[in-house]
């Protein structure tokens, strides 16, 4: 005698042939359409949330506002006025002033007697005669080589 075949069997041999093809041919998930994307930017900058920390021993500071003291407006304005128009004049031995008179020698002023004349060093004597000279104060500075190798500075009448 022959089995027959179960229920369960049958209808899975039925089943089968069917799903086959499917299995084959793998079906894509199917996906929502997407918006265009925008250009990639950074995020903004997050604001600090606590205050930088205090020195380590540093002493508290006292807490509220402190109000400003009341001005004495009518001596102070004769000191200031005093004190503007004493700028306004050259000072005599100013370091510029030194070095102007060196240059106004008939035979200009080396670098070395600049040097000592001002306490600076080179690049800030060069610094000054370019710029505070040249430029700000429009002086004709002449720059030429003596026969013995030194640069001597002058400026032109």
């Amino acid at each position: 005698m022959k089995k027959s075949k179960s229920h369960d069997q049958a209808t899975t041999e039925a089943v089968a042939p069917a799903t086959q093809p499917e299995a084959s041919q793998p079906e894509a998930p199917k996906q929502a359409p997407a918006a265009p994307q925008g250009t990639q930017v950074a995020p903004a900058k997050a604001s600090a949330k606590k205050d930088a920390s205090p020195k380590k021993n540093a002493p508290k500071a006292k807490k509220g506002a402190k109000k400003a003291a009341p001005k004495k407006q009518a001596k102070e304005t004769g000191k200031k006025a005093a004190k503007q128009q004493d700028a306004k004049v050259p000072r005599e031995f100013s370091k510029k002033a030194v070095i102007l008179d060196l240059l106004r020698r008939p035979k200009g002023a080396t670098l070395g007697e600049l040097m000592a004349a001002t306490g600076w060093q080179k690049h800030s004597i060069r610094g000054f005669i370019s710029g505070t000279l040249g430029k700000k104060m429009d002086l004709p500075v002449v720059s030429a080589k003596r026969e013995d190798g030194a640069r001597v500075y002058s400026l032109a009448k």
